[in-house]
């Protein structure tokens, strides 16, 4: 295998939310061969706060060597041919545009490239899958749904609710994506997907990143690189080759004070209704961080994966999603 996993191997991670300012995640990252990541650049983040992080990003490009920004498809095989990892600037919220469409227009322009709906909780367009009630899309979501189609920005249903995602899917003129989770019927927990949800999303084209996170896995903290393997072949199995990627949901090197964050309501309220622990996710053993990568080929090979399903999981997939959503 070459370089950078190159032609047939291009690797793509449907969600990163690591810590961008640690030198660790860059260096795994290369180890790795991972030619492009959809990094979170914001959660509860309103505009002003989001515009920020995002000039953050753009200083990183000038100043590193190792990491390119991700404009179009194109940009992630240049990265892979020149052995750096394409940050795809994605959002885990729609909370940064708050009550203006309007702001889709600039995002788009500053080239963030995926926004999910909602996170955990209900906001201004839809629910999330830990909202006590889910009624749905609002009409600000459809709009949104509208805009975000129109300029070219995939929409991700990973922390969204099931009636949200559903109304979503069945509203969207382009594919989504759920970029990181896995089947409620392989292991029922809140942020896994339904059968009637994936197999949704896979009819009008979508793809699922699998989670790697043990906890979204059959034997949780005890999981290993096989039992994640095993994960996805089981939603291989469900929805088609042709619509399962990874979406590791890596959080490296995160403090106790992002695990804070993210778990409050709203991003101010700790503990949340929906949780009170600020514990680091765990993965699963041989799997816990992006220069692992190449073991995870091993072991799909040794599952009996083809090169051609693997090329397709690790990252063909993901830029087929890309080529017909990205304007």
């Amino acid at each position: 295998m070459s370089d950078k996993n190159k032609n047939e191997f291009i690797t793509i991670d449907g969600l990163n939310v690591s810590n961008w300012e640690s030198e660790n995640v860059y260096r795994d990252l290369n180890k790795g061969n991972v030619s492009a990541i959809n990094a979170t650049v914001a959660t509860w983040e309103n505009y002003q706060q989001t515009i920020a992080n995002i000039s953050t990003w753009y200083s990183r490009f000038n100043s590193r060597s190792d990491i390119s920004l991700i404009k179009n498809v194109n940009d992630i095989f240049e990265a892979a041919d020149n052995n750096k990892t394409g940050i795809i600037i994605g959002f885990q919220n729609a909370s940064p545009i708050e009550n203006n469409l309007d702001y889709f227009y600039t995002f788009n322009e500053l080239h963030v490239k995926i926004i999910q709906l909602a996170y955990h909780e209900r906001n201004l367009l839809g629910n999330g899958c830990y909202e006590r009630s889910d009624e749905g899309l609002s009409n600000f979501g459809i709009d949104a749904i509208k805009v975000m189609n129109d300029v070219g920005i995939l929409i991700d249903l990973s922390h969204v609710g099931i009636v949200t995602t559903m109304e979503t899917i069945e509203h969207s003129e382009k594919p989504i994506a759920i970029t990181h989770a896995n089947p409620k019927s392989y292991h029922n927990v809140p942020r896994n997907k339904t059968d009637d949800a994936l197999k949704l999303m896979a009819s009008k084209g979508g793809v699922v990143g699998v989670a790697a996170i043990a906890p979204f896995l059959k034997k949780g903290d005890d999981s290993t690189i096989e039992d994640y393997v095993d994960a996805i072949s089981y939603t291989v199995d469900l929805v088609g080759l042709d619509h399962v990627g990874i979406g590791t949901d890596f959080t490296q090197d995160q403090p106790a004070s992002f695990w804070k964050y993210i778990g409050s309501q709203q991003g101010t309220k700790f503990p949340s209704t929906f949780t009170d622990t600020t514990e680091a996710a765990n993965y699963p053993k041989n799997f816990e961080t992006p220069d692992k990568f190449p073991d995870l080929i091993h072991i799909m090979e040794n599952k009996g994966f083809s090169n051609n399903e693997i090329a397709k999981i690790l990252g063909l997939n993901w830029i087929r999603i890309f080529q017909e959503v990205w304007n």
